[in-house]
């Protein structure tokens, strides 16, 4: 029977979906730097992405599935399945990867005791992205499980910043927090977005018109944010004049029962809900 070759990968890939793709290429150097040669990624999948083609395209493997020859040399592994696909890849995925590999998780709802229970003493981590992170522009938190070391938390920041900015958290319950912001942060902002083009057409502009200055508006105000180091509050009452057009707009945006009130429920009940994902079970 012939030996299975040793691979001389580094980092895994399991899963070059949506998420996994976007973290791909931001090893690979899309949005910048590259972090990794290519043929120190083994990508796992049952089907190619358009991220992985391009990652096989500059030398990266791919395949179906995970042995322990191509594991052999592993260093970190990114799992980036469906949740729901855990119970079944997981076990597999495990039996494959060396003892000391580290493993980072961005598969929501799915905790480090869970994830524990089928990768044993590995170090694991486990992490909540954003869809931004397609572009390099996303956040991403993480909280380390037992065994962790500074080391594994270097690799691990340096695997996940190709994605945007990382920070790490102090506890685990804080990626339920996490979720209710940043992760499905987005979609309240696209929402927004959504809004005030509509406001725009209810006052007679051209449907394409309002469209242009909604994003625009959304996307130059957060380009103001991340570039400048002022609270967001005092970038307010800097366009803020005092019997102004838009003191007149903040004075309904801004009422008791205004943004705050509704962004403080929608908050809650997607923190409730990752959570009850989560396996918690409300009294």
């Amino acid at each position: 029977m012939a030996r299975e070759k040793v691979s001389t990968t580094t980092h895994a890939l399991i899963g070059a979906g949506h998420m996994g793709g976007a973290l791909l290429a931001g090893w690979l150097g899309e949005h910048g730097l590259a972090s990794l040669k290519a043929s120190e990624i083994l990508i796992i999948d049952p089907r190619l992405s358009e991220a992985a083609k391009k990652a096989l395209d500059k030398g990266a493997k791919f395949s179906d599935r995970l042995t322990k020859g191509s594991a052999s040399g592993l260093k970190l592994c990114l799992l980036a399945i469906k949740p729901q696909m855990f119970s079944e890849l997981g076990p597999e995925i495990a039996n494959s990867l060396p003892k000391d590999t580290l493993v980072i998780s961005i598969m929501a709802g799915i905790g480090l005791q869970e994830l524990a229970s089928v990768f044993g003493e590995r170090p694991i981590i486990r992490a909540m992205p954003n869809t931004p992170a397609i572009y390099g522009m996303g956040i991403t938190a993480y909280a380390s499980g037992a065994g962790v070391s500074k080391q594994h938390e270097d690799m691990t920041e340096a695997c996940l910043k190709p994605a945007g900015k990382v920070v790490r958290l102090d506890n685990e319950r804080q990626i339920d927090m996490v979720t209710a912001i940043s992760g499905s942060g987005p979609a309240y902002v696209f929402h927004l977005t959504e809004a005030l083009e509509g406001a725009g057409v209810q006052l007679g502009l051209p449907k394409e018109l309002a469209k242009v200055l909604a994003r625009q508006t959304v996307a130059g105000a957060g380009g103001m944010l991340s570039l400048s180091d002022t609270d967001a509050a005092e970038l307010r009452q800097n366009v803020t004049s005092k019997g102004g057009t838009t003191q007149a707009a903040l004075a309904v945006l801004m009422a008791e029962d205004g943004l705050p009130s509704v962004l403080r429920r929608a908050v809650q009940a997607a923190y409730v809900r990752a959570r009850e994902l989560g396996g918690y079970k409300p009294n």
